[in-house]
Formats: structure tokens, C-alpha cells, sequence
């Protein structure tokens, strides 16, 4: 019966986002760090504990002063210290690895309410978001990467504090307006993992996700030479509607006169794996509904609904967006 109480909890140690799964480096790292820390701890504990048990059960009489000391000093005092010295010390010896500089890409993002905006640097330049210098590949809520290659965000926000954390792959770092904030990552394992926010930021903030993808160094140099490309399909009953319904003032679409800076570059989002920043699997079927009635299916997000359209002016709509890979 226990055990099976138990399966539900260890099956979450295996999901994509779990600070159990180890995919990168650091959080590889940071685990084993855990569980030397726990050993410590319960090496810890036990000693402790068993001065009291000894003390009040095994010789539960009167003890001399100087017994009391010795255990007071020893037990109570210098293992504890030599435990947690060892300790500190294990984990001070992981910090040079984790400040290691980046091989690999530099990738931008910026935390804004509430999604993330990703640009990914192309012949030497920075990647852009609205606090970082300009030049770049825009996308959103959706960053490739590497494998075994160190890769360094570079993390902002043009609002509130957000915080970027992708508890498979590195440790959580906060996105402050004003300030730009490196991270450097390196995924040791190909796959799809989830990030999040993890700093209160609004009304949305519980859905305010990312998808990190962990490719080869082939397969990442053809994603970000494919993501530099204009959009496909720049004519149609779809793109019209778009255009006469302004959407093209907070989304931009390059190859196109979409050229808003507000919310996500669309140019490519029907490659993407999620949208509403990660909550909702990329089909035409939900595209249409976040389009109808995006402050249902994503409450205090900042998009108004378009449920006023008719339903066909929605559709061709969706149908266009999934079409731009």
C-alpha cells in the first residue's frame, strides 16, 4: 500500500521539469550537491539523536560534569562543525565550474508580462530584447539549444522582475528591468524540457512558461538559419484579416507590413512546439481559441479577445499563423 502511495511522487522526478532529471550541468551538479547535503544532514541528525537517546535511555542516571561537557563539545558542537565545514566546502567547489565562461551561442531573453521574447545571435551580434542592444533572430517561448556546448543568456525585462528557470537543465536567475543578468547553461542531454517564471509578476504569472529544446550543434545552426528566414506565406485570405484587424500592431511578421514590437514575433510560430507562453499545445484548433477568447484561456494575459470576428474571419486567421514555419 505504501508503495503505491509512493509511485505518483517518483514519477515526478522523472518529468521535464524537474530539478531531479540532471540534463545540464549545473543541474547535475546542484543534485548530487543535494544528496551529499542530505547524507551530511542525516549523519548530522543521527549523531545528535543518539546522544539524546543514550543520555536519557541507555544511562539515563546521573551523568558527571565532565561527561556532560564532552558530549555538549564533541557531539553538540565540533562534529556538527566538522560536517558542515566539509560540506561548505564540497559546494564552494563547485562554483569556478559554474562561472565557467560560454563556448557556445549567445541567446537573449526578456521576461515580459506575460511571455518570454527570445533572439538568438547571428555573425557575432548580441541577441535582442528591449534592454539589450539590438541585431539578432527574434522568437518566443521557445529556446534551442546545443548539446554540450555552453550557451550564455543574457537575461532582462522591460517591466517587472520576472524570473528564468529551467529546473532540468541550470539554476533559477531573476530578470530585473534596467539590468542585463548572464546565465550560462550547458544541456548535457537532447530533448524538450520545461522552464518557467518563478518571481510573482501578475495575474498570469502561474502561466507564464517556456519550452527549452536540447539539439545538435547541426541541428541548432539549421533551427536559427531557418528562423532567420522571412515568413512563407506573406498573401491570403488569412493574412488580410490579420492586417485589417490590427494585429499587425503588436505582432510583427518579417517579410511582411506586421511590423509591431509589442507582443511575440509571429514569423515562425507554427514551428513552435506551445503557445499562450506554454500552456497550450500549437494546433489550429486552439490558436483560434486563444485568438476568440485569449482572457479565458489565459486570464490577465494583456491581449484583447478577437471574439467579436466571425468565426471564419478566426479560422483563416489561426490557419495562416500555423502555416508560418
Amino acid at each position: 500500500m505504501s508503495s503505491a502511495l509512493l509511485l505518483p511522487a517518483l514519477s515526478a522526478c522523472t518529468s521535464p521539469q524537474s530539478t531531479f532529471t540532471g540534463a545540464g550541468l549545473e543541474a547535475a551538479q546542484v543534485e548530487t550537491l543535494f544528496w551529499v547535503m542530505l547524507v551530511g544532514a542525516v549523519v548530522v541528525w543521527f549523531v545528535t539523536v543518539g546522544l539524546s537517546v543514550y543520555a536519557t535511555k541507555v544511562r539515563p542516571g546521573r551523568h558527571s560534569e565532565k561527561t556532560g561537557l564532552r558530549l555538549i563539545v564533541w557531539g553538540g558542537a565540533v562534529f556538527p562543525t566538522v560536517v558542515l565545514s566539509a560540506l561548505l566546502v564540497y559546494g564552494l567547489k563547485l562554483m569556478p565550474e559554474f562561472r565557467a565562461g560560454a563556448n557556445g551561442p549567445t541567446i537573449a531573453v526578456s521576461g515580459e508580462r506575460f511571455w518570454f521574447r527570445v533572439a538568438y545571435a547571428v555573425e557575432g551580434e548580441p541577441g535582442v530584447v528591449k534592454s539589450l542592444p539590438p541585431g539578432g533572430v527574434e522568437s518566443a517561448n521557445e529556446i534551442w539549444l546545443p548539446v554540450g556546448r555552453r550557451s550564455e543568456l543574457l537575461l532582462g525585462s522591460p517591466d517587472v522582475i520576472h524570473s528564468f528557470w529551467v529546473p532540468s537543465i541550470a539554476g533559477k536567475m531573476d530578470m530585473i528591468p534596467g539590468r542585463v543578468n548572464r546565465l550560462v547553461v550547458e544541456p548535457r542531454k537532447e530533448g524538450v524540457y520545461n522552464g518557467v517564471c518563478t518571481e510573482f509578476c501578475g495575474d498570469a504569472h502561474a502561466e507564464m512558461g517556456f519550452r527549452v529544446v536540447v539539439v545538435s550543434q547541426d541541428a541548432y545552426d539549421a533551427y536559427v538559419s531557418a528562423q532567420a528566414e522571412p515568413a512563407r506565406i506573406t498573401s491570403g485570405p488569412g493574412y488580410d484579416t490579420f492586417m485589417e484587424n490590427g494585429c499587425d500592431a503588436c505582432h510583427s511578421v518579417r517579410g511582411t507590413a506586421a511590423d509591431g514590437a509589442i507582443g511575440p514575433d509571429l514569423t515562425h510560430m507554427g514551428s513552435r512546439l506551445t503557445i499562450a507562453a506554454g500552456i497550450l499545445e500549437n494546433t489550429p484548433t486552439n490558436v483560434a481559441q486563444f485568438i476568440r477568447a485569449t482572457d479565458h484561456v489565459k486570464q490577465g494575459v494583456e491581449m484583447p479577445a478577437y471574439g467579436v470576428l466571425p468565426e471564419a474571419d478566426i479560422v483563416a486567421i489561426a490557419a495562416w499563423l500555423e502555416q508560418l514555419k
